[in-house]
């Protein structure tokens, strides 16, 4: 069964070197488990998505960048999470707000070949169904 995704849920990105959290404001009125419920928009990079220490995706201009300066001695470079658009799949039954909420199963997917997973979802006993 899935669990409903809250704020400080944990977040892993394939290219980032160490799990982040999950910022949800508490915009939409509604608690789940003490935190706010996350809805698909909440990907919005440094308010919701927080940078997972550093990339080591080959596709983000600044590990390219600093490739390119270091001869390719240095493969990693600081996380800025590029994610543009909502987390999938929504649970559209569920609404938060007018807006599909999340499950422990949702992507989110980075503008630099990322895909961001749910780890923890925040809480452990709101299921969706």
């Amino acid at each position: 069964m899935a669990l409903q995704v809250t704020g400080l849920a944990v977040t892993q990105c394939m290219w980032g070197i160490a799990p982040s959290v999950l910022m949800v404001l508490p915009i939409h009125m509604e608690i789940t488990f003490i935190m706010p419920a996350a809805t698909i928009t909440d990907t919005i990079p440094f308010l919701n998505m927080m940078p997972f220490i550093m990339c080591q995706s080959k596709v983000n201009p600044m590990v390219i960048a600093i490739m390119v300066a270091s001869l390719g001695s240095v493969q990693v470079a600081p996380c800025i999470p590029m994610t543009l658009i909502p987390w999938t799949p929504p649970i559209a039954n569920v609404l938060i707000g007018g807006l599909p909420t999340i499950d422990n199963t949702a992507m989110a997917m980075c503008l630099w070949a990322g895909k961001i997973s749910i780890t923890v979802p925040g809480q452990v006993t709101t299921i969706v169904l």
